[in-house]
């Protein structure tokens, strides 16, 4: 018997003026085109046997899994533990004032695995609670299939963790824009199959 399937999918695109700064727990809407696009998906994955839609607290992922949920006839359940990381005092600025200001922090896509941002949070602390989630949605969904909107650190976490990558290497998992990507649990055991279709 298989365990839970879990179909993750990061949020839709963000309004533009978002684009080139820093948002992690910043609660930030759709734009006009990531709208369209959470539609799309949702068309998508209707034809899934979704026993359950969870999504991030923060709008951009509870918007994105909102169509799904209606078409399907279910509650979005939120979890906490799927938002995407606090950036802290970098949240907000451009990428430019970032690598100005925390010149150390904003190298953090290179070397997450010790990168810790001030009045925020660490990448560690993130994957902790981001694998945590994923088990936990897993273990209450044995034999069902579940989707799971959330966030691209958040994702690229689980799936790190799921594939035993060092903590260093997690960006080297794309995650696009309603990316989807697939874990199937057996005996507790995470399994990767698919990684940020189109």
């Amino acid at each position: 018997m298989s365990g839970a399937r879990l179909i993750f999918v990061r949020h839709a695109e963000t309004h533009n003026e978002t684009r080139g700064r820093v948002v992690g727990r910043t609660d930030v809407a759709l734009s006009t085109d990531g709208v369209a696009h959470a539609e799309r998906i949702a068309v998508r994955l209707a034809t899934e046997p979704i026993a359950a839609v969870y999504s991030s607290p923060l709008r951009r992922a509870l918007a994105t899994a909102a169509p799904l949920a209606r078409t399907l006839g279910l509650e979005v359940t939120t979890a906490a533990d799927l938002r995407e990381i606090d950036f802290g005092e970098l949240e907000g600025l451009t990428v430019g004032e970032a690598t100005e200001r925390y010149p150390v922090e904003a190298n953090w896509m290179t070397a997450p695995a010790g990168a810790r941002f001030p009045g925020g949070e660490s990448v560690a602390s993130l994957r902790e609670r981001a694998v945590g989630a994923a088990h936990h949605i897993a273990a209450g969904h044995q034999g069902e299939t579940v989707a799971v909107f959330s966030h691209a650190v958040v994702i690229r976490a689980i799936v790190a963790d799921a594939l035993t990558m060092p903590p260093d290497a997690m960006f080297r998992l794309d995650q696009s824009y309603c990316g989807v990507t697939i874990l199937e649990w057996f005996d507790a055991q995470p399994f990767v199959r698919m990684v940020n279709a189109a």
